[in-house]
């Protein structure tokens, strides 16, 4: 292994070259965890205050004894393991496109995989988080049309740098209707987001939710030895959500 860069996996997948790589910037440095995907990042442990941040600025909008919880993005597994960490969360579905993700954690192959995959409370499910969030069998394939109290979101680089373009419409008025149908009344929706504020994103969250806020989390980039910062989004559903428009918001 060399000390300074190791390629852990590497997989010709139908979504494009899916690499998992551990690297450092100096032989005595922290290893930097990396999932890419071509010539594109998903993940990097090096920036990981808003993952976390995601799980707990949502959760503690949550004033009840026991938590059951979507993570909709599993990564290099930072939101889920943040959710864990609330110990009234008594079951957390996280849905991941990507079965090699999933695989990685299961075989212990990244550094929060035995954390995350191993907690009896968690459940990995391969699939595409943005159709089951528009349909009304939802995130749980053993109990279609299940509600959770949370549904926490990181898989595109933003609100308008999307990974895919088929995920666009999720982030309109219809898809996140869809999203807060999936909620128990009083749940919250939380969304990663490494862009800036988004208006068009607020506003569309307003006509899905009862109360939406947008917060941002600072942290160091010590590329640049600057202040950079995420954007985590919180809406709160209602006692009446508003209605998906057609059979599906996707």
């Amino acid at each position: 292994m060399n000390i300074m860069f190791e390629e852990i996996d590497f997989r010709k997948t139908p979504i494009g070259e899916l690499a998992l790589r551990r690297r450092r910037l100096r032989p005595d440095g922290e290893d930097i965890w990396e999932i890419k995907l071509d010539d594109g990042y998903l993940m990097s442990s090096q920036f990981v205050e808003g993952e976390i941040a995601l799980s707990k600025l949502a959760l503690r909008e949550l004033h009840t004894d026991r938590l059951d919880v979507v993570v909709g993005g599993l990564g290099l597994g930072y939101t889920a393991r943040a959710a864990l960490e609330d110990p009234r969360v008594v079951e957390m579905i996280v849905v991941e496109l990507i079965p090699e993700v999933i695989e990685w954690h299961r075989a212990h192959l990244v550094p929060l995989g035995q954390t995350v995959a191993d907690d009896p409370r968690s459940r990995l499910v391969q699939g595409d988080f943005f159709a089951m969030a528009g349909s009304s069998a939802g995130f749980d394939p053993a109990s279609p049309g299940r509600r959770f109290d949370a549904v926490l979101v990181d898989i595109d680089h933003s609100t308008t740098h999307l990974i895919d373009q088929s995920s666009a419409s999720f982030y309109g008025s219809s898809g996140l209707a869809a999203i807060a149908r999936q909620l128990h009344p009083g749940g919250i929706f939380g969304l990663w987001s490494s862009g800036g504020e988004d208006a068009d994103f607020l506003r569309a969250m307003r006509e899905a939710f009862d109360e939406v806020r947008a917060d941002r989390v600072e942290f160091l980039n010590p590329y640049l030895d600057e202040e950079a910062f995420n954007i985590v989004y919180l809406g709160r559903r209602g006692p009446n959500p508003v209605p998906i428009a057609g059979p599906d918001a996707r």
